[in-house]
């Protein structure tokens, strides 16, 4: 596939639709977004199930921001399955956001918003306050550099709520990999967790603001009461994944 560029310079998504499901990509190499014809709001994919395990942090945050859009799986998961929460997605590319139709991604409304605009501008100058901040911003080059900068990373520490988390899909064999962990975990002072996706070459890390020893991380199997149980058992292994992952780091660091 040759590299799509539309006059305005973004990328042009192509879309591809079997009887079962309905992809977004931008090269051969990568999906960058798969949907459920059947269940549109199915988090398809490993890695967007971990960054659920935001969970563990913040069980029924109120405000949430997503950087990238693609084909709306964080999105529409959130939007139909924390019902207290408004959701802010910010998408660079116009043509990612004219598809939303194509992808079930709900209408702009009281609780959802989908704004075009640089996202690290968006964070740098945004009053807003979140209680988490999903980062997903790949493109078909890999995570703009704009995106993963000392500076984008502390302004998400910034607008977080006390007990907020940020969660950033990184690419776990990215030659840079090690150096943007390492700018997370400098901004979040080590309140940073790391989980690797079995089988796929993602990573997902989670920084907390304003954690402390004290601060206790709990799993139950059970079925938290504002999720419908077809929701959480989609995700819950994931979310034991991540919890198993802060108690490794916290017995490394006893």
């Amino acid at each position: 596939m040759s590299d799509l560029t539309n006059t305005d310079g973004f990328e042009l998504p192509i879309v591809h639709e079997t009887a079962l499901s309905k992809s977004m990509v931008f090269s051969d190499i990568d999906i960058q977004s798969r949907m459920s014809v059947a269940r549109p709001d199915e988090l398809q994919f490993e890695y967007t199930r971990l960054m659920m395990g935001v969970l563990l942090f913040q069980p029924q945050p109120k405000s949430i921001l997503m950087v990238g859009l693609g084909g709306g799986s964080l999105a529409k998961f959130c939007y139909t399955h924390l019902p207290n929460a408004r959701i802010t997605v910010v998408e660079i590319n116009p043509h990612v956001i004219a598809l939303r139709q194509s992808f079930c991604i709900p209408d702009d409304d009281a609780r959802f918003q989908v704004v075009q605009m640089d996202a690290a501008h968006f964070m740098a100058h945004t009053d807003h306050m979140f209680d988490v901040v999903f980062v997903d911003g790949f493109d078909q080059h890999g995570m703009p550099e704009q995106l993963c900068s000392p500076q984008f990373y502390s302004d998400c520490r910034r607008v977080l709520t006390s007990g907020g988390v940020a969660v950033a899909n990184l690419h776990r064999y990215s030659p840079y990999r090690d150096v943007y962990v390492d700018r997370i975990d400098s901004v979040f002072d080590g309140a940073s967790w790391v989980v690797n996706a079995p089988g796929a070459t993602n990573c997902v890390v989670f920084a907390m603001s304003d954690f402390s020893r004290d601060t206790k991380i709990t799993f139950s199997k059970h079925t938290p009461v504002h999720m419908s149980h077809e929701a959480w058992a989609q995700i819950s292994p994931s979310v034991a994944r991540v919890f198993l992952a802060t108690q490794r780091a916290a017995q490394h660091t006893d």
